[in-house]
């Protein structure tokens, strides 16, 4: 797979300037929590992380590019994909690992607050951060796509199934209910989401034409 150029923010620093990035984007995601992304500033930012703004205007340039190396961030972060030897416990473990970041308080509030930045209204939406966020989910997809190609290559799937939709279709309900219901994201709702995935992928609802 193609390594896409770093944009602004986004590589991978050490020493010092670790420690910079590090409490930048702490204080980052404390400001998307409290006040969403119009709320972001790079000056207030400097200040709540205690180094200079010359060294995070220098470095970001822009609260878009900071929130791209947030999202970098995020995506390393991540826990690695299950291995758990069958697509249930795969897609199980995925579901749950969705939940979880959703349904934690402070991730939670963070990743609504990027979605609602990524696809607001016709006009509002950033674009930056709109690349950003798909850069993220698809690196995740891309993480946990090997679960359903090794279905496929054990019998469990039919052979053409699109891994990607596969992936995409575990979490799409656990979004869709923390943006729209706003009732709780427990393990039974995650364990649901993992089976009817599964179910739709082994009766082919996911062949690529």
């Amino acid at each position: 797979m193609a390594v896409e150029p770093p944009t602004p923010g986004t590589a991978r620093p050490g020493g010092r300037t670790a420690r910079v990035r590090a409490a930048v984007l702490r204080a980052a995601e404390d400001a998307l929590v409290e006040h969403g992304f119009a709320g972001l500033d790079l000056g207030d930012l400097a200040q709540r992380a205690e180094v200079g703004r010359t060294t995070v205007y220098r470095r970001w340039g822009s609260t878009t590019a900071l929130v791209a190396d947030l999202l970098t961030d995020m995506a390393e972060q991540s826990l690695p994909r299950a291995r758990t030897g069958s697509l249930a416990g795969d897609l199980r473990a995925n579901a749950q690992l969705v939940r979880r970041t959703l349904a934690d308080p402070r991730q939670g509030a963070l990743f609504r607050a990027v979605l609602a930045a990524a696809n607001g209204a016709p006009g509002t939406a950033d674009p930056g951060t709109t690349e950003a966020l798909r850069r993220f989910y698809r690196r995740r997809v891309e993480e946990w796509a090997p679960c359903v190609t090794e279905a496929v290559e054990r019998g469990e799937l039919p052979p053409d199934t699109d891994e990607f939709e596969v992936i995409r279709a575990v979490s799409a309900p656990l979004y869709y209910r923390m943006l729209t219901t706003g009732e709780p994201l427990d393990e039974a709702a995650a364990d649901r989401a993992a089976a009817a995935a599964e179910a739709a992928a082994r009766a082919g609802a996911y062949r690529r034409p």
